[in-house]
């Protein structure tokens, strides 16, 4: 029995090991992987400078900013709400992932994912979003996911990878991107965004539907105190700028 049992734990780990190489082997190559936005909105002008319209295709209602017209306070939202050791994983946050499968388990829900910014870019820009059509597929692309992830880091920093990131990010009401989120919801440019607007704009990547200002403010309002509190607890925030954040309506 016991000998029956080793030789099924050696062929089970050389099985598992050779189906976990084959998954990385078929995974895309990174030479021809573009993590930038292809998709933008047209905007027609006429002769005096006036606007006459504004074009766009599926998620393409996007203005591309660079990561240093966006303010701290907006990076940081976004960090926290999605992946707050950001600035020290290699692509994959194992403390994530076990954390995420803690609380998870603790408070029956899957609130919380263990993916990190880097890994939902390339799940966006690489696999087309995720619409897998069976749980093995699924298992294959977080593989790749994650296998692609630790190369990227290696080829784009984290300024970069975070531009990108909120460049692309799907944020409800058909915005694409922080700048035309900003714009829709609050009328101004990113660079103009308070810490208060930048909790209310970050849940909608967890959720851009059931997160929306708009249309559920009370979830969001909810997933904004969060925020603010993920914000300070990773120092990233005073206890002042959080009250003051969050008294603000």
């Amino acid at each position: 029995t016991l000998v029956l049992v080793l030789a099924a734990v050696v062929i089970g780990t050389f099985a598992g090991f050779g189906a976990l190489r084959g998954m990385t082997d078929n995974a895309p190559s990174t030479v021809n992987i573009n993590l930038q936005p292809t998709s933008y909105k047209t905007t027609i002008y006429y002769n005096d400078g006036t606007i006459a319209d504004t074009l766009y295709g599926a998620e393409a209602n996007r203005d591309y900013v660079y990561i240093s017209e966006i303010p701290k306070c907006v990076q940081y939202a976004f960090i926290a709400k999605e992946d707050t050791r950001f600035f020290e994983h290699n692509g994959i946050d194992v403390q994530g992932i076990m954390r995420a499968i803690v609380s998870n388990i603790n408070t029956l829900s899957f609130d919380y994912g263990g993916s990190t910014i880097t890994q939902q870019l390339l799940k966006n820009q690489v696999f087309g979003g995720g619409d897998e059509a069976n749980v093995l597929e699924k298992i294959t692309r977080k593989i790749q996911e994650q296998f692609l992830a630790i190369r990227i880091e290696n080829q784009y920093s984290k300024k970069e990878i975070l531009e990108f990131y909120l460049n692309t990010v799907n944020l409800g009401n058909g915005c694409y991107g922080i700048q035309t989120a900003a714009q829709n919801y609050f009328g101004k440019d990113v660079w103009d965004l308070t810490l208060s607007e930048a909790s209310v704009l970050a849940p909608l990547a967890y959720s851009p539907v059931y997160q929306n200002p708009i249309n559920y403010p009370h979830l969001n309002s909810e997933r904004r105190e969060k925020c603010l509190n993920l914000m300070l607890k990773a120092g990233f925030i005073t206890q002042e700028e959080r009250d003051e954040a969050l008294a603000d309506n």
